[in-house]
């Protein structure tokens, strides 16, 4: 017997991922549902071949769903995602709405996949620029523990957005198309939406992504800081980031420097990353073998490579991380949690709602 799963937010840049990851899965489904805005509602979509129309989201669209996969926005998850679970529904939420709640657990199957087993019937996934950090750094920690991790991301326009996306592509035509200087290019969605300001993106380099908080890092770089002491459960790891915008489609790039507990042998490090579930290791300096985002677009692994030793630390690495923030960073990783709650038995109603309905 198989599942009935909605994809919320099927329109989007990472439902239409989630929906592309469904159709892979070893996910057993009889019945796959379409829910989106309401002048959305009507249009046709395809899921293995069949037209499915897409569904208004509302408080009543969730009855008869086992599994409610959630990309629409934090308002729309605060708002439908306690429905879905008052009918019966698991929702794992892609958004950052309930990422800090306590009792949601916030997962990346290959590192904390424990955390499933408590669940109240909505699961978090995290940040994207986070998940690809946690998998390049579990089996690190896991060895030889972690002190502290410095990280600079370098990050894809796909991760604002479908409308960022296009945004990008306009402002690079009108630069190299018809002469418009890179300063003039029309620019209305980043750095940052909700922001007063909005800059150009192509040939151009924005640190900031989010809005900032009273502490002057952004919202993004809190994000990371908050969602790995959750998930690796140690608020002692010292986390800072800066977080870029850079004129690439997919894929975000981070570089990461960490500072283990006890020495870690590179070569030992190398291993260990290489055998870990998710992790691809390439690295190979002498035949310029590194990780590059056009080669991660379309694949599910988190690569890692230019792994080694700080010149002055002796507990000290860097490392260079690339992942398709799109897939691994957000629609794999909720398919994959969803393929993991079924495998462990955790698709079921919850005892009692204990969001809020609002």
């Amino acid at each position: 017997m198989g599942y009935t799963v909605a994809v919320v937010g099927a329109t989007g840049a990472v439902g239409s991922q989630m929906i592309k990851m469904l159709e892979e899965s070893s996910l057993p489904i009889d019945k796959i549902r379409y829910l989106a805005s309401a002048r959305s509602a009507g249009k046709v979509l395809q899921f293995k071949g069949q037209d499915i129309t897409i569904e208004e989201t509302t408080e009543t669209a969730f009855e008869g769903v086992d599994i409610a996969l959630f990309s629409a926005g934090g308002s729309t998850s605060a708002k439908f995602a306690p429905y879905a679970v008052k009918a019966g529904a698991v929702v794992v939420d892609n958004t950052s709405y309930f990422r800090q709640n306590p009792d949601v657990p916030l997962v990346v199957p290959e590192v904390n996949v424990h955390a499933l087993d408590q669940h109240k019937g909505i699961i978090a996934c995290p940040n994207c620029s986070t998940i690809q950090m946690m998998v390049a750094l579990e089996p690190v920690r896991q060895k030889w523990g972690l002190e502290r991790i410095i990280v600079s991301t370098y990050q894809a326009v796909s991760g604002a957005g479908m409308g960022a996306i296009l945004e990008t592509q306009a402002q690079l035509r009108s630069v190299l198309n018809d002469g418009v200087n890179p300063k003039d290019a029309e620019a209305n969605i980043l750095p940052s939406g909700g922001d007063k300001k909005h800059y150009p993106i192509a040939f151009n380099a924005l640190p900031q992504i989010d809005v900032f908080t009273d502490n002057d890092y952004t919202y993004e770089e809190m994000k990371m800081t908050k969602e790995t002491k959750k998930i690796m459960e140690d608020d002692s790891i010292a986390v800072s980031a800066t977080c870029v915008r850079l004129p690439i489609l997919s894929a975000h790039s981070e570089s990461v420097y960490i500072e283990t507990k006890e020495v870690a042998p590179i070569e030992q490090v190398k291993a260990a990353i290489a055998a870990f579930p998710g992790a691809v290791l390439e690295d190979d300096a002498a035949h310029q073998v590194y990780p590059q985002a056009i080669n991660a677009v379309g694949k599910k692994e988190t690569f890692v490579g230019r792994i080694r030793k700080d010149l002055d630390a002796e507990k000290g690495i860097h490392m260079w991380v690339v992942s398709d923030n799109l897939l691994k960073g957000a629609a794999w990783n909720s398919v994959q949690i969803a393929e993991t709650l079924h495998e462990r038995g955790l698709v079921h109603p919850t005892a009692e709602v204990v969001f809020e309905l609002k």
